[in-house]
């Protein structure tokens, strides 16, 4: 059997179960006394073995037995790992990501021998015989069983179908269940508890030496518990379920960006016909012209909703990254994610790993104190740095936080001026201008060139990434109590909704997301702010950008003009536009300008008469 075309599903699954042994070593390494890490870290590295030695990669499998043996001695003595053995299981795990992406490359992955060297020592150090008279004999309940199956007692429990919140009743039945040992392969997982559509069934494994009577007895004090099934009949139970195994299928994102563009052209064709239908005097026309419409938007939607992915999926691999960056600096860091289950476009969330990394790196090399300087300040000696995601409006906010030194101005200021980066009469005051000088290519403050800072490249990468996506980057610092970098991103790249204006012959679009309002320009609030336009708007003054000024538009422009009144975080604008056309939902495609070009445009569309209009980068203006 051609073994190869399963190698991307191979590649995907090992990726997933290299995740989850990450985050375990990480909460091991935070309370080495605790067993529950070892199960799930011991089954992981157990079905990784199985899988790669089913795929015919042997040195895969060789590490990951490897790593079994040095598991299974601590799991028989019982004793909690040492420094050494973390990191040697930490270097193991990366060990076996190296080992993964080579296999399936065709490749051997070299650094294998020396950690096989060291795994065959942990092993034989952490012999039971070593601790006791004799070698005790592995707890059954603990061990994996053929084939990769998770280890443990299936359980399933459901709940009375007028039980009042389900989903709380639901964690309570697992906070039950976790009295007895450890609950693993939780199905549906508990962020659906929530969710309308959950009917208050719920199955995990449990290990556990419970007898099933123990188990149910348990599970039944949760309260509104209708049935309780343990063992083979849980299984049979979990079989039978409507829809189970045919409910999640992996999908090449290439299909997924196919289906986005076609999408893209269905949409220029809708708003094509309905231009159409509408200059015809045809009822019939009209009736089908605006049943495709809907059936186009309902179809837009549910392409949008199934490239729509939680962003743990990226946020889950920086904790390693942290820990790994603080440990190589001296520092100690309290590392924390808020809003895992926010949802972003797939492929926008793979833009933004770049530019988060960028930020934790400075925050844990710039922004942190060492351990003494913290201490001297009055702050405890562990410094946290927060990695947060948000929906605000029709936007996501993305933040990493640190609650270190902040960004020293006069610092940056000179050395902006000794690299010739700003005028020397230039003052930064205010977080705009701050970051506008650290985002110049190759600005650093770092004394040194090093393997984590000082080449001037991470905030330069940042702003110009999710520029490039259409977002905006914004900053909040204060001395000594640490800095914050937002990024606001579209929730998708593809299909935004868009206000279509003219100026002077041509048409423009500005996304929705950004439009916080629209008015007319009345003179009688227009002042001068700075040396430039500003409209009274809402209490506040707000500069005005006039694109015909901007464009280099010649003639005079109308009596009646509007302004779009456009906003980026807390920053506002209003764009002086010839007229406003409607609303319209648009395909984004990104393009490169010819050099010399402005750099106020994030992309370009098709209209549905044919026309092409470029996408206005409202971060860009503002």
């Amino acid at each position: 059997m051609d073994l190869a075309q399963y190698a991307e599903l191979f590649l995907a699954e090992a990726r997933e179960h290299l995740a989850a042994v990450n985050d375990l070593l990480l909460a091991w390494e935070r309370d080495p006394t605790s067993r529950e890490p070892l199960g799930g870290i011991f089954r992981a590295v157990h079905t990784i073995k199985g899988m790669a030695a089913t795929m015919g990669y042997t040195s895969v499998a060789d590490l990951a037995h490897r790593m079994e043996n040095v598991l299974d001695g601590l799991r028989r003595t019982e004793q909690a790992p040492s420094g050494e053995t973390l990191e040697l299981l930490f270097r193991t795990a990366d060990g076996l990501e190296s080992g993964v992406n080579a296999a399936v490359a065709g490749r051997e992955s070299a650094a294998t021998a020396d950690l096989a060297s060291a795994l065959e020592r942990a092993a034989a150090a952490y012999q039971p015989a070593r601790r006791a008279g004799q070698p005790r004999a592995p707890e059954a309940a603990a061990e994996p069983r053929p084939g990769g199956a998770a280890p443990g007692v299936p359980v399933r429990v459901t709940l009375q179908p007028d039980a009042a919140l389900k989903g709380p009743r639901a964690l309570v039945v697992l906070a039950r269940a976790r009295e007895l040992g450890a609950v693993e392969g939780v199905h549906p997982p508990p962020a659906a508890f929530e969710r309308e559509d959950f009917d208050g069934a719920v199955s995990f494994r449990l290990d556990t030496q419970a007898s099933a009577e123990v188990i149910e007895a348990k599970l039944r004090q949760a309260g509104d518990v209708a049935r309780v099934s343990v063992g083979a009949a849980a299984d049979l139970e979990r079989r039978a379920e409507p829809g189970t195994g045919a409910r999640h299928v992996r999908v090449d994102l290439r299909r997924l960006d196919g289906l986005m563009n076609l999408m893209g052209e269905l949409l220029t064709a809708r708003e094509h016909l309905l231009e159409v239908a509408s200059r015809q005097a045809d009822v019939a026309l009209e009736d089908v012209s605006r049943r495709v419409s809907q059936l186009t938007t309902q179809l837009q939607d549910e392409i949008l909703q199934a490239r729509m992915t939680p962003v743990w999926q990226v946020f889950d691999r920086f904790p390693r990254l942290v820990r790994d960056l603080a440990r190589r600096l001296g520092k100690q860091v309290e590392f924390v994610i808020d809003g895992k289950d926010i949802e972003l476009d797939r492929a926008l969330l793979d833009e933004i790993s770049d530019p988060l990394v960028h930020l934790l790196r400075n925050a844990v090399d710039h922004g942190l104190e060492p351990p003494e300087e913290r201490l001297a300040a009055g702050k405890p000696a562990m410094g946290r740095v927060t990695l947060a995601a948000a929906r605000e409006r029709d936007t996501v906010a993305v933040r990493v936080a640190d609650d270190g030194r902040g960004i020293d101005r006069v610092r940056v200021l000179g050395a902006a001026k000794a690299r010739g980066l700003i005028d020397s009469e230039a003052e930064i005051s205010g977080d705009e201008a701050l970051i506008r000088v650290l985002a110049r290519p190759g600005f650093s403050t770092a004394a040194q060139v090093s393997d984590v800072s000082g080449r001037g490249v991470g905030i330069d990468v940042v702003v110009t990434k999710v520029r490039a996506l259409g977002g905006a980057v914004e900053l909040r610092t204060a001395r000594g109590q640490g800095a914050t970098f937002t990024l606001r991103l579209p929730t998708s790249l593809a299909i935004v909704r868009a206000l279509v204006t003219r100026v002077g012959e041509e048409r423009y679009a500005v996304p929705l997301t950004h439009v916080a309002e629209t008015v007319d320009l009345d003179p009688r609030r227009v002042t001068t702010l700075e040396g430039r336009d500003a409209l009274a708007f809402h209490g506040r003054l707000i500069p005005l950008v006039h694109l015909r000024r901007v464009l280099q538009i010649d003639g005079e422009p109308p009596a009646q003009r509007p302004v779009v009144v456009v906003a980026v975080g807390e920053r506002y604008s209003g764009l002086v536009v010839d007229a406003m056309l409607g609303q319209q939902e648009i395909m984004v495609k990104p393009f490169t300008p010819p050099a010399g070009t402005l750099p106020i445009f994030t992309g370009a569309t098709i209209l549905g008469d044919g026309a092409p209009v470029l996408i206005l980068d409202a971060g860009g203006l503002v």
